[in-house]
C-alpha cells in the first residue's frame, strides 16, 4: 500500500471520528423525585467541601504570615503592616454617569450633525 492511499484512509477516519463527536446528543431527561433529591444533596455537599476548602485556604494562609513573620523576626528584619484593601462599592442610585469614550462622543456627534 502506498503513503498516499493510508493518508486518504486516515484523513477519511478522521472526518468520521470528527462526524459523530460532533454529533447532537438529545437532552437529558427530566429528573424524578429521586434525581431532584440527589441533585440537592450534592449541591448541599458541594457548598459544604467550598465552605470547608475556604476556611482551610485561611488557615494556610495564616500559617504562612505567621512562618514569614518568624523568619523576618529571626533575621532581625521589620516585619511589614498589612496593606488595608479597599472594597469598591456600587454607585448610589441617580448618580452621575462616568465621562464617555471617545467613540461614543464620536458617534453623537455624528447622530447631531445628522439631524441637521
Amino acid at each position: 500500500m502506498n503513503n498516499a492511499l493510508k493518508a486518504v484512509i486516515c484523513a477519511g477516519a478522521f472526518a468520521l471520528g470528527a462526524s459523530v463527536a460532533w454529533a447532537k446528543l438529545p437532552p437529558p431527561p427530566p429528573l424524578d423525585e429521586k434525581g431532584k433529591a440527589a441533585a440537592e444533596e450534592k449541591k448541599a455537599k458541594d457548598a459544604a467541601n467550598a465552605e470547608k476548602a475556604k476556611a482551610e485556604l485561611a488557615a494556610a494562609e495564616e500559617k504562612a504570615i505567621k512562618n514569614r513573620d518568624a523568619n523576618l523576626k529571626k533575621a532581625g528584619k521589620p516585619i511589614p503592616k498589612p496593606t488595608p484593601v479597599a472594597v469598591a462599592s456600587a454607585p448610589p442610585k441617580g448618580a452621575a454617569p462616568k465621562s464617555q469614550s471617545n467613540t461614543q462622543k464620536a458617534e453623537e456627534k455624528t447622530k447631531a450633525e445628522g439631524k441637521k
